[in-house]
């Protein structure tokens, strides 16, 4: 059986300050996490997302755009300036990253400088997915395999090198633009936490992403639970081996 999706976790130098913004805009709730990393959850168990988001204590500079941003719905055009305001309210702000003023999505930073997107309503590409409607990603065509088959989520989107992966029980969609893809500069910023499902052998779960094309890496933090791996494009990612 795949891997669970079981967090996104932020790099962040103040992980309270980013988890009470994350809280705020998207009415999630916080809980301590391990150590001394904050979590947020969905207001359900059951929640649209089928992840938490985990704030790490971090020395992890940011250096130039994310590799990974969310995409966050809007029901109405009254709805889209509601999420910006409170965004702008909570310590976010606007930010260029090219955007053409056609474009009907505004481009926010959080208070780390972390890139978001508040889409238009309308969108039909997220419409069956939930507030966080994707998290966006810059990478190839290959990774967008290897993520669909490391999850046991199928490709929903798969053209002109771009794809896109949605769990079978549908909410956030994870979504790469194929290329030109920038070069990778240093560590990311966010990156996927994976859980292995009950009675699963962590060394036989490992040894299958590997096939896939994971690699392993020490660039994050971890301890003897965590088995820390890189997937096609060089992007960090975390596999808990035992059960939360």
């Amino acid at each position: 059986m795949a891997s669970q999706l079981f967090a996104i976790c932020f790099h962040a130098a103040q992980p309270s300050t980013l988890a009470r913004f994350w809280g705020g805009v998207l009415g999630w709730d916080a809980v301590d996490g391990r150590g001394d990393d904050i979590e947020i959850l969905p207001p359900r168990p059951d929640g649209l997302a089928g992840f938490r988001i985990r704030f790490l204590p971090s020395r992890v500079p940011k250096v130039g755009q994310n590799r990974a941003h969310f995409d966050l719905t809007s029901a109405s055009p009254e709805a889209q300036r509601h999420t910006v305001a409170r965004a702008l309210e909570l310590g976010g702000e606007h930010i260029d990253v090219g955007q053409r003023p056609e474009e009907g999505h505004v481009v926010l930073a959080d208070p780390e400088g972390n890139e978001f997107c508040v889409i238009e309503a309308g969108n039909k590409f997220l419409a069956d997915t939930g507030f966080i409607g994707a998290l966006a990603c810059d990478g190839t065509q290959e990774v967008g395999y290897f993520w669909s088959e490391a999850l046991g989520w199928p490709l929903v989107w798969d053209q002109d090198q771009e794809t896109a992966i949605q769990s079978p029980d549908g909410g956030t969609k994870i979504t790469w633009g194929g290329p030109p893809v920038a070069p990778k500069t240093g560590t990311n910023k966010l990156y996927l936490e994976l859980m292995l499902p009950v009675g699963t052998d962590g060394e036989a779960e490992v040894a299958r992403l590997m096939s896939l094309g994971a690699s392993r890496t020490n660039s994050l933090e971890g301890d003897g639970s965590t088995v820390l791996l890189r997937d096609p494009d060089g992007n960090e990612f975390s596999v808990r081996t035992e059960s939360r």
